[in-house]
């Protein structure tokens, strides 16, 4: 991937700035989109900009964090400026940034823009979190049913718990916040058992999700009467066991997009 920058045609340069990027990575990164071979403070990016003409058009990601960050403001603001004075073109969108796998499945410390990731198929974690109860009859899961604007598998069940790692995050602390987001249901990161990894390519709706993911089980009990479902993320939350979710994954009236690996891996696990 280069650094910080996708050419989405001949004209338009992409251009990333993370809120918990230092200033001098900020600028690294945008003389890279640019095809400076250095840049370090808005001076010298206004005026290479300026060299590159009226036909210039860039898309500038701004990560959403709530977080102070004055060099991503000041190049936003060059850019904004020089729009102004020289009728290029520039569009500014906020969004989540994701971190990426490496090819030897590793967390990297390279963040991309989720919109961008899911666009380009990129290599990003996440987290499952599988939340199981033993009792006489058999082995049950908590299966969650996707909410209906949801723009990827929606009305299907799913995992208890998933979620990404947005830049600067690590696996069991993403699976400890996405199981308080999702379900109301507060645990601590002792309570997860780590039972595989497992890498998830599938393409819905235009959205290209390419995933390495940590899955884990919670075998605390939960207070059922005490989940607060995330209403655009969840619709509804049920057990199932764990051998018969297994005799009806293919069934038309049974929509889910649960991976049977998964399964798998939670009997080995708790047999």
């Amino acid at each position: 991937m280069n650094e910080g920058v996708l050419m989405q045609d001949s004209q338009t340069i992409e251009i990333y700035l993370s809120r918990l990027a230092s200033a001098q990575e900020n600028y690294r990164r945008t003389a890279a989109a640019v095809g400076a071979d250095k840049i370090s403070c808005a001076e010298e990016l206004e005026a290479f900009v300026k060299g590159l003409g009226k036909e210039a058009a860039f898309d500038i990601y701004i990560s959403d964090e709530k977080h102070e960050c004055p060099s991503a403001d000041e190049i936003k603001e060059v850019f904004l400026r020089l729009a102004e004075e020289q009728n290029i073109k520039v569009n500014v969108t906020e969004d989540e940034f994701l971190n990426l796998v490496d090819s030897g499945s590793r967390l990297t410390e390279d963040s991309k823009p989720r919109s961008l990731v899911h666009r380009d198929g990129d290599l990003h974690p996440a987290v499952h979190v599988w939340i199981i109860k033993r009792r006489d009859m058999g082995v049950y899961v908590l299966l969650q049913k996707r909410a209906d604007m949801k723009d990827t598998d929606p009305g299907c069940y799913d995992v208890s718990v998933a979620g990404h790692l947005s830049q600067g995050d690590e696996f069991r602390s993403a699976a400890v916040r996405e199981t308080a987001e999702e379900l109301g249901v507060k645990i601590h990161g002792s309570q997860l058992r780590h039972i595989g990894n497992l890498n998830s390519h599938t393409v819905t709706n235009g959205v290209d999700d390419n995933e390495y993911v940590a899955v884990y089980i919670y075998r605390e009990p939960v207070d059922e009467e005490g989940i607060t479902l995330q209403q655009d993320e969840v619709s509804e939350v049920c057990w199932a066991e764990v051998d018969e979710l297994l005799a009806v994954m293919d069934d038309e009236d049974f929509p889910n997009c649960i991976d049977v690996r998964e399964l798998v891996m939670i009997k080995k696990a708790v047999f």
